[in-house]
């Protein structure tokens, strides 16, 4: 995975928005002849972080701008997903709910366990007042 940023499109971080970051996505993994279930990985990613960038960064809908990004090659689907809101390091979040009984456990907070176990790597970096998150998905396995 590269440091540079893939060519992106900003969204609102609005829920209304993010069928419209579906469809980037969608239109992108498409034109790269993606097949349907390597597609609706990449979607169910770009869905699971959009939705945490607005309801936990953010705090609801807000006019803040959050750029996505899509690389597409034989090996891999790359992602780039970055947001102004309150740093938040997903690679660092903690899964320990995963092993209390079911009863226990908080409700919510498993996107971030979902995005990791789709992705082959997930990086991240504060950079330039932006949280950035670049997510790698492997092909063809």
């Amino acid at each position: 995975m590269t440091d540079k940023h893939p060519p992106t499109q900003s969204f609102a971080a609005r829920i209304d928005q993010l069928d419209a970051a579906g469809a980037f996505v969608e239109d992108r993994c498409r034109r790269a002849g993606v097949a349907d279930g390597e597609r609706l990985r990449a979607l169910l990613v770009v869905e699971e972080l959009f939705t945490n960038a607005v309801q936990h960064g953010f705090g609801g809908d807000s006019d803040a701008l959050l750029r996505i990004g899509i690389t597409v090659s034989a090996a891999a689907i790359e992602l780039f997903f970055e947001d102004r809101a309150a740093p938040f390091d997903p690679t660092a979040a903690s899964v320990d709910a995963l092993d209390a009984p079911l009863e226990r456990r908080p409700l919510g907070g498993l996107g971030i366990h979902l995005v990791a176990s789709l992705a082959g790597s997930l990086r991240y970096a504060r950079e330039d007042g932006c949280n950035r998150l670049w997510v790698t998905l492997r092909r063809g396995g």
